[in-house]
């Protein structure tokens, strides 16, 4: 009887909801003994487990839940074990009953999601996981949470027969250390079920496509009339419009390039940027990331390690920036391609096949391109050059996409959000996060072509009502400083990355916008983000647990007692670089852990909890009396002695004792016995106090707001040997 109702449920389902199921050999091979979890998306989830699970497990269901009238005939059909996930006597009887050899379905969130992301993962599950050895078999379902009988409306589109995913995976046994009991087991047990669960979440997004397919995907879902994107022309754009406008520039382009091939674009953050990103996506050629701030040489120097002999650009953008100079060496060595005269290119036939290509895009980008390979290079960006020359970084669809799986997990864009997208495009942080991860969430996105303007962000921060806002330490302490404090009400999510947040700016901005900032990392080689802090999980100092699908290993470095060099593995590290002198050669980024494993260069530890705390640059130490002395730390040291002012800390070689560290400052009254002071008050070790202190009148920082360490170091240098004019020594007291 079971199985015919079963097999009637199927049919039922696959009719209205599509549904695909992958995985069950996985049910098969988990053995007797096993708790099957499963992400709460909607009331469907026990239907769905209960018509596809080969055998009919035991539902622990939440007691509230279980009494509602509307769950009484379906619950006829199943075995119950009704549970109040904060009772020990529940969970106890919960594990007498697995330790039976059997099986049980829980949702260890306790309730339906109504964010989109994790809800709160209670202790229970996973202790009960670990008190009777069970094998844990994830259960991952897409879909669901667009349906009515989700708690999502508003919050994501949702349709009456939305298509629904469900993905087992493979099981596994909680991994907790022996020596640990009573409640620090417990809460292990809980971190331990809940890495599972997010690795669950990021299975729930099929990242194996190319970009372009999954914006068209993102489009379909959340509704093609969508308005999605807007820069200071404010001319908004809806998802239609945006994918057909990058159909028509696609045939306007097709003639300058070949597929595969690396294609420069130099432009601002705005609509047409997006637009011509996307266009070259289309017709599989890979963009390459110019940064304008990078100076005429250094464009060339990318351009000639990229291989690239078209690049792209705008008169007016040109105009603006005073880049005249620059583009007119451009023009000498490239071929340079302006928006304004691609115009003219497209005649009326290329309008409307464009606007027919947008009607139908769905199917015709699934006729176009049945089966891409998301393996194939989707973009090249360029590392930021504060410590050396810039390397190509070779970026592919699934390593962006992947990226965005895993951010999604813990930040939940949806339909209410407006992003403030102000890092530049040339960077990481402002593609992927900026522009992509949110277009492909269905969250607005508003274009600024730079975060240097203080006054007026917060300004249109306050009128846009924007909830979603990423940026670096030294961004947002120029926004507190002018930013009225009612500019801020709206934000849910401030995120910093590409450089240390320091304690003085997120003091600031939680008294005075009563907004707590959320530390994070990554680098470009990782698409970018590696680890972030969540208002789930967050700790002061850190940078945030590492992002699920990821893995690292510290490796001892001499001179360094705590925490290692950092390596990074996962579906989001890059394909490889290229690099100056070897033009146009993809060459790997195997290191001595083996194949897939990246060196970030960054000293880190690494915490019983999984927070990871970076120490500073392997190459921002300097080792005075055979001790390794963090450049980082003594930057950390003259932010608490002169807290509203920027630092940053050089070595320089020295004939006694091999290096010495130079502090440079912006703030005029600093001298060495200030910060020498400090350094006692803290506990500080008197290698931290820096040989001497200079002033600058600025503190020069990159197009992506890191602080340009070698223009610092060359001035350094230069005011050593000579005395600079732009930079003045101030005190110099020897110890």
């Amino acid at each position: 009887m079971i199985s015919i109702i079963k097999l009637l449920l199927r049919s039922v389902l696959r009719v209205l909801y599509g549904v695909r199921v992958t995985g069950l050999e996985h049910y098969r091979d988990a053995g007797n003994r096993v708790l099957i979890v499963a992400n709460h998306t909607s009331l469907l989830d026990g239907v769905l487990l209960y018509a596809w699970l080969p055998e009919t497990p035991t539902f622990a269901i939440n007691t509230e839940i279980a009494s509602r009238r509307g769950f009484r005939f379906f619950l006829k059909f199943v075995d119950l074990f009704t549970m109040d996930p904060t009772s020990p006597l529940s969970v106890k009887s919960m594990i007498r009953f697995i330790e039976r050899d059997r099986k049980a379905v829980i949702f260890p969130e306790g309730r339906i999601t109504v964010t989109g992301i994790l809800m709160k993962i209670y202790e229970g599950p996973g202790l009960v996981a670990d008190k009777t050895g069970a094998a844990v078999l994830p259960v991952s379902i897409e879909g669901a949470q667009r349906s009515p009988f989700s708690y999502m409306h508003g919050v994501c589109p949702v349709s009456r027969f939305p298509r629904i995913r469900m993905t087992i995976l493979p099981a596994r046994r909680l991994q907790i250390d022996a020596a640990l009991r009573g409640h620090a087991r417990r809460k292990a047990a809980a971190r331990a079920m809940r890495n599972i669960m997010l690795e669950l979440m990021f299975h729930t997004f099929d990242h194996r496509r190319d970009i372009f397919g999954a914006l068209v995907e993102s489009a379909r879902i959340n509704g093609m009339n969508r308005t999605i994107i807007e820069d200071i022309n404010r001319e908004p754009l809806s998802y239609r419009q945006l994918l057909t406008r990058s159909m028509i520039l696609a045939r306007a382009m097709s003639p300058d390039t070949v597929v595969g091939e690396h294609v420069g674009l130099l432009l601002p953050n705005t609509n047409a940027t997006v637009i011509t990103f996307l266009g070259l996506q289309y017709l599989q050629r890979v963009p390459a990331m110019l940064n304008y701030t990078a100076g005429a040489q250094g464009l060339l120097a990318a351009c000639e390690t990229a291989q690239i002999r078209t690049v792209y650009t705008s008169r007016r953008f040109i105009d603006a920036g005073g880049l005249g100079a620059l583009a007119g060496t451009l023009e000498a060595n490239l071929n340079v391609v302006y928006l304004e005269d691609l115009r003219a290119r497209v005649g009326v036939v290329d309008r409307v096949a464009g606007v027919l290509r947008g009607r139908f895009v769905v199917s015709h980008y699934r006729r176009l391109h049945p089966r891409p390979d998301p393996d194939l290079p989707a973009v090249i960006l360029f590392t930021s050059g504060s410590e050396g020359i810039p390397k190509g970084v070779v970026l592919s669809h699934a390593n962006l996409l992947s990226n965005y799986a895993q951010v999604r997990c813990h930040i939940d864009f949806n339909l209410r959000d407006l992003m403030f997208s102000c890092m530049p495009m040339f960077h990481s942080f402002g593609l992927n996060a900026g522009c992509i991860m949110p277009l492909l969430g269905g969250s607005r996105v508003f274009l600024y072509p730079t975060p240097l303007h203080y006054r007026i962000i917060p300004e249109l921060i306050y009128e846009l009502g924007a909830t979603i806002l990423f940026g670096t330490n030294t961004f947002f302490k120029g926004y507190a400083r002018y930013a009225d404090e009612f500019d801020m009400r709206t934000l849910r999510y401030a995120v910093a990355g590409a450089e240390r947040l320091r304690d003085d700016t997120v003091h600031t901005w939680f008294e005075k916008f009563g907004v707590r900032i959320l530390q994070g990392y990554g680098v470009t080689e990782a698409s970018p983000v590696v680890a972030v802090n969540t208002p789930q999980a967050n700790r002061t100092g850190a940078v945030g647990q590492l992002l699920p699908g990821m893995s690292c290993r510290l490796v001892p470095v001499d001179g360094i007692s705590q925490g290692g060099r950092l390596c990074i593995r996962g579906p989001n590290v890059m394909l490889g670089y290229l690099l100056h002198g070897k033009e146009g050669q993809l060459q790997p980024f195997d290191t001595v852990q083996g194949d897939g494993w990246y060196d970030t260069g960054d000293i880190a530890e690494l915490d019983a909890d999984g927070f990871l705390t970076i120490v500073g640059r392997a190459r921002r130490f300097a080792k005075l009396g055979g001790e390794m002395i963090s450049l980082t730390a003594v930057e950390e040291l003259a932010g608490q002695t002169w807290p509203r002012h920027h630092h940053a800390a050089v070595s320089l070689s020295d004939e006694k004792k091999g290096e010495k560290v130079v502090l440079i400052t912006d703030c005029r009254n600093a001298t060495r016995r200030d910060i020498q002071e400090r350094a006692r008050q803290l506990g500080y070790a008197e290698l931290y106090v820096p040989r001497r202190v200079v002033l600058a009148e600025e503190i020069p920082v990159l197009g992506t707001g890191k602080t340009d360490y070698v223009t610092l170091t060359q001035m350094a240098e230069a005011e050593d040997r000579e005395g600079s004019g732009w930079i003045r020594r101030i005190a110099e007291l020897v110890g």
